[in-house]
């Protein structure tokens, strides 16, 4: 056996590549400027996309199972490790947005069985199994706000209200996986995990900018996202008197702005990781010669601080009473979407410090601004995340893109931090 601190070295970036393409063929869509792909959960592309992967878990010797909401695993007993011993984990995704890019989710999920066969190379002595995992319905495109696979494997939703929902047709997540066949059994368990990493496009500029190869997270985000309802009084436009209107878009459109002057002042007391969007704009009846009626917005908080991204809300429920009193509209206020921010493990952190150490490249230490499944991980387990450069920053889009040779090195990074975990 061998040190596993020389893994790095056996990463091929040719074989992530090849992976990487050939999964980029499951979905592509064709476009003037980049890569782009459509994967939603339970379509054919994602059947193609999750089978394409079971084939290289196996091929690579791991033992693969499907539990019940569609997460699927891969094990890797090194010899001479303890089979029983809790596993480190590493993965990410294979579902994509409508029309996304080609590296989000899917290059951690191919980094971790990289980094294992990179391992198996030089026969490394470790004394815990590896797990290399897909989280089902990460985006969120299909049936849910996102994260719907770790959110069950971190019991924060059950099986069953998981396999209930359903897509704007009414198709439930059990119909679609039953359909594409990958409706396993049980739960995957993150609790039972000894550690998990994941490795991620950045999404932003900041390493680019830095000239940094890896990113190692501090946090992610926390989110809300609420659901504001405004109802006024459809009219005529032309035989209403602007005395006598009750326009629910007038009213919404103070609510946006105060959703900007509220997250800035939080900003200017605390910082730029807190932002605040309005998203969506639903107006009813939405004809040019009519008053609207009724406004549904929906708002997106984000911060690494709870109490930033409570504050803003507070200033918004405020905002909604003064508008029903100074414009007689009634107003409903949801908040469906409420994630707290999470710090990532000292451990885990100080882990992938040292592994970008070993291999000889600068970090950054960062926080995301986009949500993950390792935020729903770190409720049960220690956690540690990596992000690789993004050109320009662009993600969710045909456009993202990160070289390969950057994919090669964060991916020696991670093998070298999971060898540094699972030799514990």
């Amino acid at each position: 056996m061998s040190t596993p601190e020389s893994a790095h070295q056996c990463v091929s970036e040719q074989r992530l590549r090849d992976d990487i393409s050939r999964t980029a063929e499951f979905g592509a869509i064709e476009t003037d400027r980049g890569h782009g792909r459509t994967v939603l959960t339970g379509t054919e592309a994602n059947r193609k996309a999750r089978e394409y992967f079971v084939d290289r878990l196996e091929a690579a010797g791991l033992d693969v199972r499907v539990d019940a909401v569609g997460n699927i695993a891969g094990r890797w007993v090194p010899e001479g490790a303890d089979s029983t011993a809790s596993p480190v984990a590493c993965g990410s995704h294979l579902d994509s947005v409508p029309e996304g890019g080609i590296f989000d989710g899917v290059l951690g999920v191919y980094s971790g069985l990289e980094a294992v066969r990179a391992l198996q190379r030089v026969d490394a002595d470790l004394d815990r199994p590896i797990d290399v995992v897909c989280f089902t319905e990460e985006e969120g495109a299909r049936f849910s706000n996102g994260v719907l696979g770790s959110s069950v494997a971190s019991g924060r939703q059950t099986v069953e209200d998981a396999l209930a929902r359903e897509d704007t047709d009414g198709v439930t997540v059990e119909m679609a996986l039953s359909d594409i066949g990958f409706r396993g059994s049980g739960r995957l368990d993150a609790s039972t995990w000894d550690s998990w990493l994941e490795l991620h496009v950045e999404q932003g500029e900041r390493l680019q900018d830095a000239n940094a190869a890896v990113g190692i997270v501090s946090a992610i985000t926390g989110t809300v996202r609420c659901a504001v309802g405004i109802e006024g009084e459809a009219n005529h436009s032309g035989s209403t008197t602007m005395a006598e209107r009750t326009d629910a878009l007038t009213a919404a459109s103070e609510l946006v702005l105060e959703v900007e002057h509220a997250t800035e002042a939080v900003v200017a007391d605390h910082g730029d990781t807190v932002v605040g969007t309005v998203g969506k704009l639903d107006v009813s009846p939405n004809a040019i010669n009519v008053v609207p009626g009724r406004v549904e917005l929906g708002i997106d908080i984000r911060d690494v601080r709870y109490e930033s991204m409570e504050r803003i809300i507070d200033r918004l429920t405020e905002r909604l009473a003064q508008l029903e009193t100074e414009r007689g509209v009634e107003t409903t206020f949801e908040r469906p979407y409420d994630i707290a921010p999470s710090e990532m493990s000292e451990r885990c952190t100080s882990g992938l410090e040292r592994a970008a150490e070993t291999v000889g490249v600068p970090s950054l230490s960062l926080h995301s601004g986009a949500g993950h499944d390792t935020m729903h991980v770190a409720s049960v387990t220690d956690t540690g995340m990596l992000f690789a450069p993004s050109h320009g920053g662009f993600s969710h889009s045909p456009r993202e893109w990160t070289d390969w040779s950057s994919c090669a090195t964060a991916t020696q990074v991670l093998a070298t931090g999971l060898a540094d975990l699972a030799g514990d």
